[in-house]
């Protein structure tokens, strides 16, 4: 089933739409990001660590950055555990297969929840039904490539280029509301080594998101996507978007 773009429907929300026109597209652009989505296609499991800043537009028209580590484990078709630590705090989610929970390790509380029985479906149905972003997700959806032709007029090579002394190809994705910069490493496996989005209607604030200490296919036990609830923390209520 066709979704959209599900990193940039969360960031961008009504920028997504551009007007019709001709569309430029670069094949070499095309072929590194229909290779990077076919590798991690193929993994069992993964586990990495995504380092983020974001522009936020202040009263005053400044742009503040916030910033975030986060640690994302995927197993199989069914299990996920992302824990992130940041300006904001300190929170994590576990699935399973059965249940999601989130927990705030500032506050000392979580939620768990009943989810459908695939990570990307829980993914999907976590965000429409309670506004949970899980970081890096678009690259694990196997139409990648078809959503970002989809919903770009202009997609670019721009070469290769050493990012913290690692090759990697650099693509363009392009609208008339925002500019998607994708640097993705060549080394034995294509993967995704840093992105940027920027908002070209409102002060080019940026979202920005470093890929490190990939480790492909490494044996995680299933316990390890199980909530163990601390002692003292207190089960909460969370309500549906209306």
């Amino acid at each position: 089933m066709k979704k959209p773009l599900f990193l940039l429907s969360i960031l961008l929300s009504s920028y997504l739409s551009f007007s019709q026109t001709d569309k430029t597209i670069d094949s070499t652009a095309v072929f590194v990001l229909d290779k990077m989505s076919d590798i991690i296609g193929d993994l069992t499991s993964v586990t990495f660590d995504i380092n983020t800043s974001v522009d936020k537009v202040s009263a005053s028209n400044n742009l503040i950055k916030s910033y975030s580590k986060t640690t994302v484990t995927f197993s199989g078709p069914d299990k996920l555990l992302v824990r992130t630590d940041g300006s904001r705090g300190q929170s994590g989610f576990w699935y399973d297969g059965e249940y999601f929970t989130y927990y705030n390790y500032d506050e000392n509380n979580y939620v768990t929840l009943e989810a459908p029985d695939t990570t990307l479906e829980m993914i999907d149905q976590m965000h429409l039904d309670f506004d949970f972003t899980f970081p890096a997700a678009d690259f694990f959806y196997p139409n990648f490539t078809d959503d970002v032709l989809e919903h770009f007029n202009t997609i670019k090579f721009l070469g290769k280029k050493t990012l913290d002394n690692e090759e990697c190809y650099h693509i363009l994705a392009s609208n008339d509301n925002i500019d998607v910069q994708i640097w993705v490493s060549n080394k034995t496996y294509l993967l995704p080594k840093h992105f940027v989005i920027t908002y070209k209607k409102e002060s080019n604030r940026q979202y920005e998101s470093t890929f490190s200490n990939w480790s492909l296919n490494p044996d995680v036990p299933d316990r390890v996507f199980h909530f163990l609830t601390p002692p003292t923390a207190k089960l909460i209520n969370i309500l549906k978007k209306s």
